[in-house]
């Protein structure tokens, strides 16, 4: 997978905005309306969950008021599953057929029906707490209705489809598995997703692992043989942190219908632009221990110990805490996840909050599976009874279960050891020139080693280097219990932890790491006149993608100069009467000499830089201003061929000529001398080239051809239709020099020339 050239923003404002109802707003029941034509909808969804589990079309949907046409709706998942339930899980999908509907900028709705679950908030305040950690999805709680029929309460999870791969991993088309068995989990199954190595052949693994990319198997099977085979080079096929936290997170919270549990199962693995797995935990109605099986009492959920499944049936655990150092990071995630959480009451008043907001949707849900008193005492009870079909086993209080459980870590040897202490972390400048050395002190007392992790974008992964107490690496003097480490800021911003250890424990500093970091700005320039300009833009675009894999229009810009230039506050714009139309976001810096993209797609929620407008393939002029709306550059550009862009040669000074895409790259002198395959090869002839005082154009059929002409400075010198089959421009005028034919046919096909007038 190719690492792309991304630049990371900070965004002053959350992703996600819209003049709707945010979608996974937890102060608020959602309100979701299904209408089907089909009185027997029930039965044809069932028939859809025990055949090919297809969708059945919904003539309309509702989402707070907002209506969606034709979308796909059926049952989704395992044991919460039943034909017999009045309330089965639900999976929607709003551009099934229509591929541009969405709602909050979400197309998906995975909807899940408090299956075993008395507090109806397991699911919700569990991914409210793994977020803090790890990338997980939203969550909250929505009222759904079929044909004007309460059918009742229910949880909405966001899918961890493409749109979640690009605003958490940057990329979207990487390799990606759904780790549950095929058919679901049990005995009698296929096996396990355990990461258990079973042999060369793929096909031994189709049932373990649902292949959601369209490839990835060999990536797959490589990443097995390496935990099991090779592990001491894991750490650069897998992202060992993130796995860390969800090994961590599941034990504290006693979420066993996972990886950790008996079933190995409920979590997805994504091939990064690292070329790392990533792990995301997914489906956690039976946390808090709800999930039935591993034979625990409460009592045993109560006491469940640290290094619990370090087993071979669980190679990820059991390869992982074989290694001092990963064993210990492990630890200090937990202990960071129950003080956090537990140790200080604080799930206590979400779980509140929680319950709070969805008391009257439980007390009018006609189909839960446990009764409103259950409901209200589900926190500091053991439900037994309910949870629909086959129910009966006790649920232990969510309160009951983790007070508790916080007292019995506590009084664990592995939580009983004392770590290292991190205090005075400091930079040598706030704020870095790019490419000078920056140093990194910190106090740390009783350690035996201690680690930088850095990178110098986002998308990379971090490195951890060592940092000494000997007074030669910018510490002060040697044995004061200062280390020090350095680094050279060839980047925008710097991104580090501190991570120290002992014989016994280890500990991060911030705690949250590698989730949470320390970060440096290197020194910025403001933008002025000629320092950053247009470079290359592309209005027809099929080859590049962003990192939700949609190929969009895009601009690329030049940093001319030898300094970071922010270009923060600055506008673009396809108007040049509407000189604001879009603002760059906070933290749009360019490194000198180098290039940033953004994609002018009009949907500027994504991301990274994307702006609130398309680019036309028939042309327009983009302009570019500082913030107080002075020009620093803009561009005319003629009617574009697909994939063929407009761009500057010499790159950043150079005129303006069509080129072959150069995207995020220096500038190309290849322009493009043939017909575009969109038009028959022959069918389009421009006469003769080089020229003097008149060009003629013939074509093979009787057509309207639109006919443009720009100069080598990107000028349109030329612009008319041609009717019929021939035609002439009267170029008698013009200067001598180099210009490029762009036509356009009335069913959108184009093709560009070069031509040359002596």
């Amino acid at each position: 997978m190719k690492l792309r050239n991304l630049l990371f923003i900070f965004l002053l404002a959350t992703v996600h905005q819209t003049s709707a109802q945010s979608l996974y707003d937890q102060n608020t029941v959602q309100l979701l309306e299904i209408f089907f034509s089909e009185s027997n909808w029930d039965n044809l969804m069932d028939a859809e969950m025990s055949g090919n589990e297809g969708y059945l079309v919904a003539d309309s949907v509702r989402i707070n008021g907002v209506t969606f046409f034709d979308v796909g709706v059926k049952y989704k998942g395992n044991s919460s599953y039943n034909q017999n339930n009045a309330k089965n899980p639900l999976h929607v999908k709003l551009d099934y057929i229509n591929e541009d509907q969405q709602y909050d900028h979400f197309n998906d709705l995975k909807l899940g029906n408090n299956y075993k679950d008395p507090s109806c908030i397991r699911e919700v305040l569990s991914y409210d707490i793994l977020r803090k950690y790890m990338d997980a999805p939203l969550s909250n709680h929505i009222n759904v209705y079929i044909n004007n029929e309460l059918m009742g309460l229910y949880t909405n999870d966001e899918s961890i489809d493409k749109h979640f791969l690009g605003g958490h991993y940057f990329d979207a088309e990487g390799e990606f598995f759904k780790c549950n068995p095929q058919g679901g989990a049990g005995p009698g199954g296929g096996g396990y997703p355990d990461l258990t190595w079973i042999g060369t052949d793929s096909t031994d693994y189709y049932t373990r692992y649902e292949l959601q990319s369209e490839a990835g198997w060999a990536e797959l099977l490589d990443l097995i043989n390496t935990l099991n085979n090779n592990t001491s080079a894991l750490e650069d096929v897998m992202d060992i942190d993130r796995v860390l936290w969800m090994l961590a997170f599941n034990n504290v919270l006693v979420n066993l219908d996972s990886y950790t549990g008996q079933f190995k199962q409920n979590y997805y693995l994504y091939r990064d632009l690292n070329n790392r797995w990533v792990p995301t935990v997914w489906d956690l109605n039976m946390s808090f221990g709800g999930f039935p099986g591993n034979n625990l009492s409460v009592s045993g959920m109560q006491t469940l110990i640290p290094m619990y499944s370090n087993d071979s049936s669980h190679p990820l655990i059991q390869k992982l805490m074989a290694i001092p150092q990963f064993k210990k990071m492990y630890i200090a995630h937990m202990r960071t996840i129950t003080n956090e959480n537990f140790a200080n009451g604080e799930y206590l008043m979400k779980a509140n909050e929680l319950m709070d907001v969805i008391d009257a949707s439980v007390s009018g849900d006609p189909n839960g599976f446990y009764t409103y008193t259950q409901f209200q005492s589900s926190l500091s009870t053991n439900i037994t009874g309910g949870g629909g079909p086959g129910g009966g086993q006790s649920i232990p209080g969510i309160q009951v279960l983790m007070d508790s459980r916080n007292t019995y870590l506590q009084s664990t040897t592995e939580f009983t050891q004392t770590p290292p202490t991190i205090t005075n972390i400091l930079a040598s400048s706030p704020v870095p020139t790019y490419g000078s050395e920056v140093t990194i002190t910190a106090q740390v007392n009783n350690a035996t080693s201690v680690y930088l992790g850095y990178r110098l974008n986002h998308v990379l992964r971090f490195y951890r280097y060592a940092m000494y107490d000997d007074g030669q690496h910018g510490d002060g003097v040697s044995g004061d219990g200062v280390y020090g480490a350095s680094f050279t800021m060839n980047g925008s911003v710097a991104e580090y932890y501190i991570y120290a250890e002992n014989n016994e424990a280890g500990i991060f500093s911030p705690e949250r790491a590698e989730h949470e970091f320390y970060i440096l700005h290197a020194a910025t320039t403001a933008i002025t006149p000629g320092a950053v300009v247009i470079n290359e833009l592309l209005s027809d675009n099929s080859i590049q993608e962003d990192e939700y894999g949609q190929s969009n229009d895009w601009v690329e810009f030049y940093n001319t100069t030898s300094e970071v230039v922010d270009l923060t506050g600055s506008y673009l714009t396809d108007d040049p009467t509407i000189l604001d139309k879009w603002q760059f976001p906070s933290g749009s810096v360019i490194l000198p000499h180098d290039f940033l993209i953004a994609w002018i797609d009009d949907d500027e929620e994504q991301l990274f830089i994307h702006a609130n407008f398309d680019l036309s393939s028939l042309g327009e002029s983009i302009v570019l201003s500082d913030p107080s709306l002075q020009l620093l550059d803009q561009v005319t550009y003629p009617v574009m061929t697909a994939d063929v862009s407009y761009g500057r040669y010499p790159n950043g000074t150079g005129p303006w000529t069509s080129m072959n895409t150069t995207f995020d790259a220096e500038n190309s002198n290849e322009v493009i001398d043939a017909i575009s395959e969109n038009l028959l090869q022959g069918s389009l002839v421009v006469y003769p080239n080089p020229f003097s005082d008149v060009v003629h154009i013939r074509y093979s059929e009787s057509k309207r051809l639109m006919l443009t002409v720009v100069d080598i400075a990107g000028r349109v010198v030329y612009e008319n239709q041609m009717n019929g089959m021939s035609g002439t421009m009267n170029t008698a005028t013009w200067s001598a020099g180099s210009y490029t034919i762009m036509v356009c046919d009335e069913m959108g096909s184009k093709a560009s020339l070069r031509l040359l007038k002596q």
